[in-house]
């Protein structure tokens, strides 16, 4: 193509492809023009992708150059640009930065960028710095400034640092000075953006290059960069910048739009150095050593390695232990010092990671600031500052409240100060008040402390909390402190700088006012007051520490305390005078009690009026005390004072000092008879004045005091009410335990009553936590209180009447402070143990010891310790850190008890455990990718049990969790993920760290096990609901292109099923364990659904259907009221549409692949989303959304309607069944249990629907349904496999039992062995119900296949395949052990152990029941070919069969009993006809009865009334095939009239020339059936007495009548086999002898039908064939034992009158036959003329002979002698009387003999053999002849190799000596038994005369004579 017109023609591609530059330049130009111009989805770039690579490498450089255009367009508008980053971008780099011109640099840097913006700037970036390494520093440079350039415009959010600036010290070294030119432009960029945070990375660069760095970083702005470009997905943010920068101006006001710099930490730009491999291999010797200066060696090296700013993970635990030993216990302080250092190095280098060891030197280190050098303490102060940074506050809080109340002030002092510095880097959420408060509590004793350094620290200390915590958090705690130390405080407080210039939590705020809001009222008398007599204070004034325990309110500061100054007597007098009458303070006193009572009234009515602002209410109860006072005798005095002290305390400003004055006589009264309910009422006013925590603590702290019992136990009982009523907020628990405890110990037995019904309400707010304080009480008391709880067990306390839960609002704000104030303070008030000192050093290296057992020792001791402490206090020394050991052991036992005993930690530490969570509880995690099922589920239990005391949010916190599920184990993943998907959606809000979480999520979904990806797929929209979908969405960005398209996908799908947040408060401890939540319930809990309660089911996180979370969210929670109606308005159709041939375009599809076709392991999406569409047409649209419902509720919903609708829209149902069926099948792959019976109900009335409508499956919805209902007979559930059994019973009556028969033989090879003797059993069933004829493909084959299983290793499945095979022996008997083949020897013993059971189980069974009846009658041999067992042998009892027996005579009895057939198949062509001509009545056929004259007569068949068959007879079946096979079927039923109306419609098929076609193919199975049921009417029901003999003749009429019938047409009658042939003859000749039917009046015509029928039999069917059939049977019946003689006979007459031979003359046949009864008359008179004593004397000379050792030799040469002479002699019998030694000697003897002489013999044989001929009168054969049937019959069956070599002469002559008399073979016998039967015939002829029933003789001898003659000819065939 070297002219220019040639390559001008191609297209565009080629050109750009093309040899000659100017074509490829000619094509770069066109292509730059058509990409800008085609559409963004054109399929013109697909053209393009794979050479857009090879624009940018053109060799040529002006081809090239205009290349790079046009890749620019083609990445900026092709949809499918980012697919070719990589190999453009590495073409870019390798082939156009070392290009010297600067438009081709440009336009690669452009390509660069554009890639970026199309959002693959990872990639980008990634090749750009593998650019930095290539040798070209034209190349290096480019890259450089590309990165600077990308960097300047994206901005550091875009373009990541961290590699960058790791290859920034390296292009600082290089040669070329361009490199570092443009080194320092980068740098420069990168420090505009991350600032200060780039120094530490550049220390190491040359000092000159960092100076002249330091000169241009002080030239950068100090604003905060912005990005100018931006992402295609950021392009809404763009255009509001550019709107902003528009209007403003500038950049200065777009800060809220464009992307600011982020905060970058120098720590995470670093790489992790790892220092454990490098700790010289004498450390752990060395820090141990006695010299200091080893010692000293070994921490300085440490401290060398502890220098690097970023260490990396690894387990440091020994080292720590080694560095806090020395701090500890070392006494040379500068060896102290450097330790501290080394850990303060060690900690800042591992940040978070170092949080696991932080619990165990914090200790250490506060104990050592008892040391006062300044040095030491800097470096202790370091260290510890340093640990801080790695762990939180409220996890050291327990480590510091230990030191506070320590004697040495220097170590106050310190943990004061650290606790400042703690608390200046904290926030306000970080500070709750549940940890404010005991910090609190501690520091205000240092306030008070006598060292002034101890108290400025504390003050310090308590002014930082202030600032934090705001004023408000802390001054309820300063009530009691003075005002000058509390300004002093608040000073502090305001000059406080937190870090970072962070606000506190309240100081900028107003304070709140401490002074009087209302001043008291002015009073008429009295002496004036400077200070009013109350004041409101905002909160209660601090009691015990624990007295705040539940006081956690919403709105704390709506609830006033009324605080008041105790007031003289005088005053109060003074008062009361004021606003009481003075005749009513005079008679309070008076001794009449009459007056006192007036007065009382008066007093009483006063204080009911009084004006609450006027009411002195210290005063008025202090008049109550007057003498008498509370003495008073008058009981009426006495209650109206105790009304009035509830009318003050309800009406008036009523304070604790008011309330202490009456307290004491109050409680005194509490228990009298008459006054007890006034005091009780007082008291209840006191507590809605006063709180009912203050007044409850006072009233039982009073009543204890006293001796009275009764007061003791009325005040028990008033408080357990109070309780009722005012709720449980701010009640002092610790304080009640323990006078609880002093009432369950007293006497008296009501206070223990009291005691313990104050408990019970105590427990409704408690629960089941209140236990653990009383476990020490004994065992009957205990009982008691077991008792008590377990009444209260399932209530709810009452919601709050009285006190300040009424007065502020409401039921909600009360139930609140119960929850979290009761069960989040109830584990702090228990009393605990300090365990530490117990942890000795000798017990924790025994847990670490190499020796397993010493291991075990040391754990027992641990456990010991823990039990005997019960509850502990965090402190646990070096025992985290050595159990952490133990999680890894490699025994697991001793695993499974480490996690033993951290559940014994968890229980006995409680929500202080928070602390051990790094330590001790990540380790855990580990333990769940453990491959043994025990231990896993041991440490699932143990995480439980430490999230029930800890919460979630610690274990959220780091990137523990994250790396944990990093580690590529499917346990650990699965059991994790399962663990996420139960706890997050109870939490309220996450850790941002959660996070991290999301790219090993990410993995997991596409993790190559399946149960790993169903988790993740179960968790994801949980971590949606917190993390929220763009977040997580922008992490697949990370992602490579084909991952990221299927992650999307899965979020999108979350997203639609995303669970609402949960709105309640997150809880630390739950009062449940949470192991018992599931995820999928937990889910379900979080939003509102419309299903019923009783309909949820918990759902198996191992086995979860992907995508099966409840649909929350949006589409449930958004729904509105009326959604709901509409909803039902589109419910009202119908459900299911009917689709014209539907049905059949389906499976027109799947024969045609174009569709897939319904074959799989488990259900993948394609699967479900062809379904789905193939469903649409067919289903309502709601009904198909709720049946492809992620959420199983909605799949119930759809069952529930379907099961509605099944009878009325049958046909429409039945026109998708396919469908319907295989989406059962998916649900069958579900793990909710309540879905899958529910699902089971349905297919249960559905098949018994289609049933009764007749319906038989297609072959298409069979094979669709059952090979996965099979999957499900295997179900570990019992009630899920009894309703698949019934599900099977009835899937035959719509199926074919022979087509069911393989699928169940195909889940025998199943690897469950429930599935595989499950269907075991099913085949036994099938089997022993429908015969031998069900096994397909062939009997052989399937019951070798069978067999197999009794040598399984699983001993159901044995039992099950042996139970199988006893079936079968019962049906064909001794046949079943060719059919099963070669068996081992133990399984062969234990099959015939099995059958002898079964057979002495049969013979000592009695006579049957009503029920064995009828199960008699059923068919019991429907296959003819198989030889039978006596109808006598009964089945073995079977569960499965004997639920179908019993379930098919239920159905039989159930329906009326009219034409239509009841049998499992039928052709119901009554139902047809009457579809036609609407005739509603049916008659059945009755057979006409035939008059035969003579046998020769022509006889009238009988023709039953029958109608004609329905045109539309092929429309309405699924072929005549299959029709004819299901017909036929029934005709071998049990059922004599289900037989008969089989044989009728058969007979109506037959009788019709046009459609008896139908039939071909079908004879032989036809007259099996038909051979099958003459068996069955002669064995069985002729033996039945119940059944009408009239009944049994007209089944044997039908069955003739239609074999005559069929012998009638010629096509039909010459299919028949041989073998049925002789089956059908051996049937009718039985019935010709059968005795009963000659004796009946009705058997003669039936023996003339059978008559006819032979003869036409013998006239019409193949002659081959049927001369073979009778000369097999003929030569069965001679050889078989048992026949009857007369048999044998019959079977010759009918030879007799077959007439085959035309010329008798010619025929070799009947010559033979002749000679050979000639030569066996001859033989026997032969034989019968030597006599028996003479040889029996000359054999007793010979063997006396024998027996002497002088003529032994000579008596076995004449023995030998005399046996040649004589080979009729039968020598065994002479043999068998001598002993078993002299026989073996003559028989070696023998043997020996032979082989010298070499003689031959014709026939070989046994000595003890038996001869051939029969003796004389006897007719019994012996043995010798049954051994040579028995081998007649292995070579009939192919189990004898007929191929033998020939043996030697003298072997042949051995053997015929050795072995047995002279035997002929097979047809000698036959020949020599045919010639004694005609001698007995001819004897019999003699004396009886001929019978007219039966055929004539005549000739009969001639005719024996012709057959033995042909037997002569095939027996000279054989040789």
């Amino acid at each position: 193509m070297g002219d220019d017109s040639d390559w001008m023609k191609l297209p565009v591609d080629q050109k750009c492809e093309h040899k000659v530059w100017k074509a490829r330049l000619n094509g770069y130009e066109e292509a730059l023009k058509l990409f800008q111009r085609i559409d963004d989805a054109s399929p013109e770039w697909a053209k393009y992708q794979g050479i857009i690579k090879k624009f940018v490498t053109d060799s040529n450089s002006v081809a090239q150059l205009k290349g790079l255009e046009a890749v620019l367009a083609y990445v900026e508008n092709a949809h499918m640009a980012s697919r070719t980053v990589g190999e453009v971008l590495s073409g870019v780099v390798c082939k156009v930065f070392n290009q010297p011109k600067a438009r081709a640099k440009e336009l690669a840097s452009d390509i660069c960028l554009m890639y970026i913006e199309i959002e693959k700037a990872d990639i980008v970036q990634e090749e750009l710095i593998k650019g930095l390494e290539n040798k070209n520093p034209k190349v290096v440079v480019a890259c450089v400034e590309t990165i600077r350039r990308a960097l300047c415009e994206f901005g550091s959010k875009t373009v990541t640092l961290k590699p960058i600036i790791k290859v920034l010290p390296k292009l600082f070294e290089s040669r070329e000075k361009a490199v570092r030119h443009e080194a320092k432009l980068l740098a420069v960029e990168v420090y505009r953006w991350i600032r200060d945070s780039l120094r530490p990375p550049l220390q190491n660069i040359n000092s000159v290059q960092l100076k002249e760095l330091e000169e241009e970083w002080v030239k950068v702005p100090s604003s905060a960069p912005r990005q100018s470009r931006f992402l295609r997905s950021q392009q809404d943010l763009r255009t509001k910048f550019e709107e902003q920068q528009a209007v403003a101006g500038s950049d200065g006001d777009c800060e809220d739009v464009a992307d600011s710099a982020p905060q970058v930490d120098p720590y995470e730009l670093q790489d992790p150095v790892e220092i454990l491999s490098k700790l010289p291999k004498d450390f752990y010797v060395k820090i141990e050593a006695k010299k200091w200066q080893e010692r000293k060696e070994a921490l300085e090296a440490l401290a060398t390695l502890a220098k690097h700013p970023k260490l990396d993970n690894g387990d440091y635990g020994d080292v720590v232990r080694a560095l806090k030993r020395v701090i500890g216990k070392d006494t040379n302080v500068i060896l102290v010092s450097l330790a501290a250092k080394c850990l303060a190095g060690l900690a800042f280098g591992l940040r978070k990671n170092f949080g696991t060891y932080a619990g165990n030197v914090v200790p250490t280190i506060l104990d050592k600031f008892k040391e006062k050098k300044p040095a030491v303490v800097q470096s202790l102060q370091e260290a510890i500052d340093a640990v801080f940074l790695t762990t939180t506050l409220q996890n050291l809080s327990e480590d510091m409240l230990a030191v506070m109340d320590n004697k040495n002030p220097s170590i106050k002092q310190q943990a004061s100060l650290f606790l400042t510095r703690s608390i200046c880097l904290s926030t306000p959420s970080t500070l709750p008040k549940s940890l404010l408060k005991p910090l609190c509590a501690a520091l205000l004793k240092q306030v008070n402390d006598p060292a002034p350094e101890v108290r400025d620290a504390a003050i310090m200390a308590l002014g930082t909390a202030m600032k934090v915590a705001g004023e408000k958090a802390v001054n309820p705690f300063l009530a009691d402190l003075d005002k000058l130390k509390v300004d002093k405080i608040k000073a502090i407080a305001s000059n406080v700088e937190l870090a970072g210039g962070k606000k506190g939590g309240g100081a900028e705020k107003g304070k709140p006012g401490t002074k009087a809001q209302s001043e008291a009222p002015a009073k008429p008398a009295g002496p004036p007051k400077n200070a009013p007599l109350y004041k409101d204070v905002g909160v209660a004034k601090k009691g015990k520490p624990g007295a705040e325990g539940g006081a956690k309110s919403k709105k704390p500061a709506e609830t006033k305390e009324i605080v008041e100054t105790e007031l003289s007597v005088e005053v109060c007098d003074e008062l009361a005078a004021a606003v009481l009458p003075a005749s009513c303070v005079k008679m309070l006193d008076s001794s009449n009690w009459k007056e006192r009572l007036a007065s009382m009234e008066e007093f009483y009515q006063l204080a009911e009026q009084m004006d609450i602002g006027a009411m002195p209410c210290q005063a008025l109860v202090r008049m109550l005390t007057k003498k008498p006072g509370w003495k008073e005798t008058n009981f009426q005095v006495l209650q109206l004072k105790l009304q009035v002290v509830a009318v003050v305390a309800q009406r008036g400003r009523f304070s604790k000092t008011s309330a202490s004055v009456v307290l004491d006589a109050l409680v005194e009264k509490v228990g009298d008879v008459k006054c007890g309910g006034k005091a009780k009422d007082a008291l209840t006013a006191i507590g809605e004045a006063c709180s009912l925590s203050w007044i409850a603590e006072q009233v039982v702290s009073l009543a204890f005091a006293q001796k009275n019992p009764k007061n003791q136990a009325e005040t028990l009982n008033w408080l357990a009410n109070a309780m009722k009523e005012f709720g449980f907020t701010g009640i002092n628990v610790k304080a009640f335990i323990n006078h609880v405890k002093t009432a369950l110990g007293a006497s008296n037995p009501a206070i223990r009553a009291a005691a313990i019904s104050l408990l019970g309400v105590m427990y409704l707010y408690m629960g089941a936590s209140l236990r653990m304080f009383f476990e020490d009480e004994k065992a009957a008391l205990l009982a008691q209180i077991d008792a008590e709880f377990e009444k209260m067990q399932g209530q709810t306390p009452p919601a709050p009447t009285r006190g300040a839960i009424k007065r502020t609002g409401g039921q909600e704000e009360g139930e609140e402070c119960k929850e979290e104030g009761v069960a989040g303070d109830i584990m702090d008030l228990l009393p605990r143990t300090d365990i530490s000192d117990k942890i000795t050093e000798d017990m924790v290296s025994k847990v670490g010891d190499k020796n397993w057992t010493i291991r075990k020792e040391g754990l027992n001791e641990v456990a010991a310790v823990l039990s005997e402490a019960k509850f502990i206090k965090p402190s646990l020394g070096d025992l985290p850190i050595t159990l952490k050991g133990r999680l890894s052991d490699s025994n697991k036992i001793l695993v499974q008890q480490t996690l033993s005993i951290m559940q014994q930690i968890a229980t006995a530490m409680g929500p202080a455990l928070k602390q051990h969570v790094k330590t001790l509880g990540i380790p855990v995690i580990t333990v769940l990718g453990d491959i043994k099922n025990t231990v896993r589920a041991a440490a699932m239990a143990t995480l439980n049990s430490w999230v029930e005391q800890t919460g979630m949010k610690e274990w959220l916190e780091g990137e523990e969790l994250s790396e944990e599920l990093k580690r590529e184990n499917p346990f650990l993943r699965q059991e994790v993920l399962g663990w996420l998907a139960v706890h997050l959606p109870t939490m309220r809000s996450v850790p941002s760290d959660l996070m991290l979480c999301v790219p090993p999520l990410f993995g997991c979904l596409e993790d190559r096990n399946v149960d790993v990806r169903k988790r993740a797929q179960d968790v994801l929209p949980v971590f949606m609901m917190h993390l929220g979908f763009d977040k997580m969405n922008k992490a697949t960005g990370k992602l490579k292109p084909a991952s990221k398209d299927q992650v999307v996908a899965m979020l999108d799908k979350a997203r639609d099923v995303m669970p609402a947040k949960s709105a309640g408060p997150a809880k630390a401890a739950p009062t449940k364990p949470v192991s018992s939540v599931h995820p999928a319930k937990a889910l379900a809990a979080l939003s509102k659904t419309q299903a019923p309660i009783e309909e949820y089911a918990v759902v198996d996180p191992k086995k979860a259907k992907p995508g099966a979370l409840p649909a929350k969210g949006k589409a449930a929670a958004g729904k509105k009221p009326l959604s709901k109606g509409k909803e039902e308005e589109d419910k009202s159709g119908p459900i299911f549409t009917m689709v014209p041939n539907g049905k059949d375009l389906r499976v027109k599809d799947e024969k045609s692949l174009k569709t897939l076709k319904w074959n799989f392991g488990s259900p993948r999406d394609e699967y479900v989303e062809q379904l789905k569409v193939q469903m649409a047409p067919c289903v309502a649209k709601w009904l198909q959304e709720e049946l492809f419902h992620h959420d199983f509720q909605h799949h119930i919903k759809a069952i529930n309607s379907m099961i509605e609708c099944l009878e009325e829209e049958h046909e429409a149902m039945v026109a998708c069944l396919d469908l319907v069926l295989k989406w059962y099948t998916l649900r069958f792959f579900d793990t909710n249990t309540s879905v899958l019976m529910k699902a089971l109900e349905y297919l249960k009335l559905l098949f018994l629907s289609l049933s009764k409508h007749n319906y038989h499956l297609s072959e298409q919805e069979a094979n669709s349904f059952i090979p996965y209902l099979v999957l499900k007979v295997g179900e570990s559930k019992d009630v899920v496999r009894k309703d698949v059994r019934a599900i099977m019973g009835m899937l035959c009556k719509v199926y074919p039992a022979s087509r069911m028969f393989p699928f169940l033989m195909e889940g025998t090879k199943s690897k469950n062995s429930k599935q595989r003797a499950e269907c075991l059993e099913e085949l036994g069933c099938l089997i022993g119900f429908y015969g031998m004829s069900v096994c397909q493909p062939t009997a052989a084959k399937s019951l070798k296949e069978i067999a197999i299983h009794i040598g399984d290793r699983d001993t159901s499945v044995r039992n099950t395949a042996l139970n199988t095979v006893v079936t079968v022996y019962n049906v064909c008997g001794e046949q079943v052990y060719k059919l099963i083949g070669h068996l081992s020897e133990k399984d062969m013993s234990m099959l015939e152990e099995r059958i002898k059971r079964s057979a002495k189980k049969t013979l000592a069974s009695t006579a049957p029941t009503p029920k064995q009846g009828e199960e008699k009658a059923l068919p019991t041999q429907p296959n003819a070919s198989l030889p039978q067992k006596p109808s006598n042998r009964a089945q073995p009892p079977i569960k499965l069969s004997q639920i179908r027996l019993n379930a098919l005579v239920q159905s039989q009895q159930a329906e009326p009993s009219h034409v239509c057939p009841v049998g499992e198949f039928h052709l119901d062509l009554d139902l047809l006809e009457q579809l036609e001509s609407d005739q509603t009545s049916v008659v059945l056929p009755d057979l006409v009865k035939h008059k035969l004259g003579d046998l020769l007569d022509p006889v009238i068949i009988p023709e039953p009334k029958l109608r004609p068959v329905p045109t539309h007879f092929d429309e309405l079946h699924a072929g005549p095939s299959s029709t004819i096979n299901l017909v036929i079927s029934q005709v071998a039923s049990g059922d004599i009239n289900t037989s008969m109306k089989a044989l009728a419609q058969i007979d109506e098929v037959l009788r019709q020339e046009s459609i008896a076609e139908v039939m071909v193919g079908h004879t032989d199975q036809f007259l099996i059936a038909t051979s099958l049921q003459l068996r069955l009417a002669h064995s069985t029901h002729m033996a039945d007495t119940r059944l009408p003999r009239e009944d049994i003749f007209k089944l044997y009429s039908c069955a003739i009548g239609n074999m005559l019938t069929l012998f009638g047409v010629a096509r039909l009658a010459r299919e028949a086999s041989m073998g049925v042939l002789k089956d059908l003859v051996q049937g009718l000749v039985t019935v010709l002898l059968d005795p009963r039917i000659e004796e009946s009046q009705e058997g003669q015509q039936l023996i003339r039908s059978v008559n006819m029928l032979l003869r036409r039999l013998f006239e019409a069917s193949d002659q081959t064939n049927i001369l073979s059939a009778l000369l097999v049977l003929l030569q069965d019946s001679l050889l078989s034992s048992a026949g009857s003689p007369k048999f044998s006979e019959l079977i010759m007459k009918i030879l007799d009158h077959l007439s085959l031979i035309e010329d008798k003359s010619e025929s070799e046949l009947e010559a033979h036959l002749k000679r050979v009864v000639k030569s066996a008359k001859t033989d026997t008179e032969t034989a019968h003329m030597v006599p028996k004593s003479k040889d029996a004397e000359v054999l007793g000379e010979i063997f006396k002979k024998i027996s002497s050792k002088e003529n032994s030799k000579e008596g076995v040469s004449k023995l030998w002698e005399f046996k040649q002479r004589h080979p009729e002699v039968d020598l065994a019998s002479h043999l068998k009387k001598l002993p078993q030694t002299f026989q073996t000697f003559v028989e070696h003897s023998l043997n020996t003999l032979c082989t010298e002489r070499g003689d031959k013999a014709r026939t070989p044989y046994p000595t003890t053999g038996v001869g051939l001929e029969p003796t004389p009168g006897r007719d019994e054969l012996r043995p010798s002849v049954y051994q040579e049937r028995l081998k007649i019959l292995r070579q009939l069956h192919g189990l004898e190799n007929n191929n033998k070599p020939q043996q030697r002469e003298g072997e042949d002559e051995c053997a015929t000596l050795l072995s047995k008399p002279p035997v002929a073979p097979s047809m000698d016998v036959l020949q020599s038994k045919m010639s004694q039967i005609l001698h007995n015939r001819q004897s019999q002829d003699q004396r009886r005369p001929q019978s007219p029933t039966r055929p004539a003789d005549s000739g009969s001898t001639g005719n024996l004579a012709d057959l033995m003659k042909r037997l002569q000819k095939i027996k000279g065939n054989q040789q």
